[in-house]
């Protein structure tokens, strides 16, 4: 049972966690549509549909009235659209603003047929589309300030029974990234989100997979799915989740990689390179080794967990020589302990992550660090949090990162338990191969 033991423990330390962490969705104008009972009207007769039925619409104007509209897709009100051109239509003719398409045209006469095109290379529906595309993104952030704004927020967390009240958002998301290694993303990025919780916890609560979504006979069937197959994050591909997303809404048609590709390339194009003149830095989010508070920069969370847990990385790194190593696998390795609801000083297990917080206030274990062999070891220099802003900003020892490049580059960083490494050499292979 010793090795197997020590085998789960290591699989335990390498399990992979991740804060919040903007999706890598794409951007689907149709998948951004609200449900709404707003009517599709035809531009030419009475003939009307509602939202959702809109391709039959499309298909009576094309077979009734010969109207083709392009890229109907990234249209970003349909029905708003649709009474502007109805209104249009009805003080000039239809030959005034689309471009006529002849089909059969080498055909004889009786078969040849007039088609209508109407599309955005007209200047007046250019104008129309994008106007519509600006009052929608409007709206989206008006009703994302809404829910910063409203206190009212009542949520249980989708896999316990911890419930987050009174604009709480962020705090539930954390906890469900750090608790239960399940991220939908970073609250400022979210939109309409009690709506989209409720989408997932619907989906959980009809044994639906999140991820690939297929269904299972029970919640322990699809728990271990989920935990085995790591299967605990949403369905990029579902585009169904597009519209929760902020970013979704820059730019109608576009993903949000084409979209921050476009804002580099304006970047580089932009005037004198070596102006920095207005360089803005991008604010980080930096999560406290004890506790859901963020920081926008290093020194806010050194101070936050200073002043509030009496925890002072600084001083740890100065009274115990750390080179910036060190600090990356000790701060790796003070994130597993708690993450495992386990005091990093004395290695007590508890039953929370609240106890476990107690006791280390109450104990005095707070700057209390165990022998260095428990925390310097290679398995921490593999992140805790894959994407833990607070390793990126350790400040380094002067001298100590070459000395310790150097050092490591006869060290293999490996993450098995290799503690009887005299056995392993008198058993290994190469020892007969030099022999012989």
């Amino acid at each position: 049972s010793g090795p197997i033991s020590e085998y789960s423990a290591c699989l335990d330390i390498l399990e992979p966690l991740c804060f919040p962490d903007p999706p890598a969705g794409c951007s689907s104008a149709a998948s951004l549509e609200r449900p709404s009972s707003d009517l599709l009207v035809c531009l030419f007769c009475s003939e009307s549909v509602p939202l959702l039925l809109k391709d039959t619409l499309l298909r009576h104007l094309v077979l009734d009235h010969k109207l083709v509209i392009a890229d109907v897709q990234l249209i970003a009100d349909l029905s708003k659209y649709l009474q502007y051109w109805k209104g249009r239509f009805l003080e000039q003719p239809l030959t005034e603003f689309c471009s006529v398409i002849k089909t059969n045209s080498t055909g004889p006469l009786e078969k040849q047929e007039d088609y209508f095109l109407l599309c955005d290379i007209l200047p007046e529906d250019r104008i129309l589309r994008e106007r519509l595309q600006k009052q929608r993104l409007e709206e989206v952030l008006e009703q994302q300030q809404k829910e910063r704004d409203d206190s009212s927020f009542h949520h249980l967390c989708m896999f316990c029974s911890e419930e987050f009240t009174g604009n709480r958002l962020s705090s539930l998301l954390n906890h469900m990234a750090r608790e239960h290694s399940f991220s939908i993303g970073l609250p400022d990025n979210i939109v309409y989100c009690d709506e989209f919780l409720d989408t997932l916890q619907n989906k959980l609560d009809s044994l639906q997979c999140l991820y690939c979504e297929k269904t299972f006979r029970d919640k322990t069937t699809l728990k271990d799915h989920m935990r085995k197959k790591t299967h605990r994050r949403i369905n990029a591909n579902n585009h169904d989740y597009d519209r929760f997303y902020v970013i979704n809404y820059l730019e109608l048609g576009k993903t949000w990689e084409e979209v921050q590709s476009e804002d580099d390339r304006d970047l580089l194009d932009d005037g004198d390179e070596n102006d920095w003149s207005d360089w803005r830095a991008h604010p980080v989010s930096v999560v406290c080794l004890f506790c859901d508070h963020e920081s926008e920069t290093m020194d806010q969370i050194y101070t936050h967990m200073k002043d509030t847990h009496r925890f002072d990385l600084h001083l740890l790194k100065t009274e115990h020589n750390l080179s910036f190593y060190q600090q990356v696998k000790l701060v790796n390795f003070i994130r597993r302990q708690i993450h495992q609801s386990r005091c990093y000083g004395c290695q007590e297990k508890f039953g929370s992550r609240a106890d476990m917080l107690h006791h280390i206030v109450s104990k005095g274990h707070v700057m209390n660090l165990p022998e260095m062999s428990t925390w310097d070891q290679p398995q921490y220099y593999f992140p805790t949090y894959e994407n833990d802003a607070l390793l990126c900003a350790l400040s380094d020892t002067d001298g100590d990162e070459s000395d310790e490049m150097s050092h490591s580059e006869d060290v293999p960083v490996i993450a098995e338990d290799i503690s009887n490494l005299q056995a392993l050499k008198q058993s290994s292979i190469l020892n007969q191969l030099l022999k012989n």
